[in-house]
């Protein structure tokens, strides 16, 4: 079956069961979120500051990222996520520096205090993400029929 065909086809109907599966699992990743969003604020930074860092952090590959793979990995416009880099180089949380073998492409990476402050965040993040580990669990589809 092609993708288009699959999308055409018929959903099965969700029982009583499913929808509680997934209110409780929206339930759960917007209590997660929440936490998230006090804590990186209680830290002296915002959400999207802490996505900046986690995502190049947990870039593929390499400790750095372009300003273009940022816009993407954070689903950002290419302008909106410079803003996003100048802050936290301001905070003295991302370095900019050129690329070696492409003195066009300015490469962004974490400061020792940015990776710190990441350290301490996702530490906290990781102990709520196992606090919440049956809430956050997603639904099992083919128990719930």
């Amino acid at each position: 079956m092609t993708v288009q065909q699959e999308e055409r086809a018929t959903p099965t109907p969700l029982t009583k069961q499913d929808f509680e599966a997934l209110a409780r699992f929206r339930f759960g990743i917007r209590r997660y979120l929440r936490f998230s969003e006090e804590t990186v604020r209680h830290h002296g930074l915002t959400p999207q500051q802490y996505q900046l860092l986690l995502a190049l952090k947990g870039f593929p590959g390499r400790d750095w990222a372009t300003v273009g793979e940022l816009a993407d990995r954070l689903q950002l416009r290419h302008h909106s996520t410079v803003e996003l880099v100048n802050r936290a180089q301001g905070q003295n949380l991302v370095r900019r520096s050129h690329d070696p073998d492409d003195a066009r492409v300015v490469r962004v990476g974490l400061t020792p205090s940015g990776e710190q402050t990441l350290g301490e965040l996702s530490a906290l993040h990781r102990d709520q993400l196992e606090r919440m580990s049956t809430v956050l669990a997603p639904p099992n589809w083919e128990t719930s029929h």
